[in-house]
């Protein structure tokens, strides 16, 4: 089978499929069938493990009436694929759903790097028409830290004073950086990283192509995010990974190396792979950090990895490697949205790795 043949996920809102959170799809059921559904709901948790699926999931649900039928109560949020409101939905065409998302710049010929203002003032418009279908209007944000400080105000906004049978659902990979106002607003929903046979068997499904060694690694690297582990396929990921983590364990960083790579994350056709180079040097520093938090070594991505790694720990306190950790991981997530110039962050925050290092 070849990349091209290999089944691709779905999009969120066209994707039948909810695996590993069973529990917040329980709440969710539980809050419709006891009439009183909170007008707001924060789904949190890592990046890539099913969130905005799980929105679209609900809002299939509830646009659907609740999926109630002659044989009583539903079990689950599940709507068929070949129901009406379900291929509505996946097409972006249902005129009680408004999704708000990043919008595209014709301007500058790209997709924004966040929400603007104008985009979630249409929200206020959509929720005070009244439903189409006579029930409820829904809208899902997807996701809330994309939002500039102008857009979050004017959402903000509209969760002080939500109109009747309104929803929104609201994603958020990192909640902690929206305004606390905002929070205490909504009614919280985590979700957890997937298990690592979850991970597993997904990868299995939708990327057949990848050797079963490199699979393993996969789940490694994903940390229970299958929307990460495909990414890193779909990038050639684990080469990248490899040169990471093999620069970081030299005894010197290789300045040449560390250039090119910059170069290569800096092109302008090129912000995506710089997010997952990003996230994978997170996720680097999270695994030295927990080495140092609990003394035992971690498991190899990269040959002699975990040896390196149990050397590093104890070069720096635990509270400074979470310092840099904090550092590095704001500065990664905030390096678009304020046009920042990548390969400067990027061979800045490999310095300071290596500065902490010793090196």
């Amino acid at each position: 089978m070849t990349d091209a043949d290999a089944p691709r996920i779905p999009a969120p809102r066209e994707n039948p499929l909810l695996v590993g959170h069973d529990d917040a799809e329980a709440a969710l059921l539980r809050a419709w069938q006891s009439r009183r559904l909170h007008h707001a709901w924060l789904i949190t948790g890592p990046r890539g493990i099913g969130k905005a699926t799980l929105a679209f999931r609900f809002a299939r649900f509830v646009l659907a009436g609740g999926g109630s039928d002659l044989f009583g109560s539903p079990t689950s949020l599940e709507i068929a694929s070949d129901m009406p409101v379900f291929r509505q939905v996946a097409s972006g065409g249902h005129p009680d759903l408004l999704t708000i998302e990043r919008g595209y710049d014709e301007k500058r010929d790209r997709q924004r790097s966040e929400i603007v203002v104008d985009d979630v003032r249409e929200v206020g418009r959509f929720l005070h028409l009244k439903a189409a279908a006579g029930g409820w209007r829904v809208v899902v944000v997807d996701s809330a830290d994309e939002m500039n400080r102008n857009g979050a105000n004017a959402l903000l906004k509209i969760l002080e004073e939500p109109p009747a049978q309104a929803l929104l659902l609201i994603v958020s990979h990192a909640p902690g950086r929206l305004l606390p106002t905002i929070r205490s607003r909504c009614r919280r929903l985590p979700l957890g990283p997937l298990p690592d046979a979850t991970v597993g068997n997904l990868l299995a499904r939708y990327a057949p192509q990848a050797a079963d060694a490199d699979r393993a690694l996969l789940v490694r690297l994903a940390d229970g995010s299958i929307g990460r582990g495909l990414a890193i396929v779909e990038a050639g990921g684990l080469d990248l990974y490899r040169e990471i983590a093999g620069q970081l364990q030299q005894p010197r960083l290789d300045i040449g190396r560390l250039h090119a790579l910059g170069d290569r994350l800096a092109r302008r056709d090129e912000a995506n792979l710089f997010r997952l180079a990003g996230e994978l040097l997170v996720g680097w520093l999270g695994r030295l950090i927990r080495v140092a938090a609990t003394g035992r070594a971690a498991p190899d991505v990269v040959a002699g990895e975990g040896a390196a790694m149990a050397a590093l720990a104890g070069r720096r306190s635990l509270e400074q490697w979470l310092e840099l950790w904090e550092k590095i991981a704001n500065l990664v997530a905030r390096t678009e949205a304020v046009n920042l110039d990548r390969k400067q962050v990027w061979v800045g925050a490999m310095l300071d790795i290596a500065g902490s290092a010793g090196r």
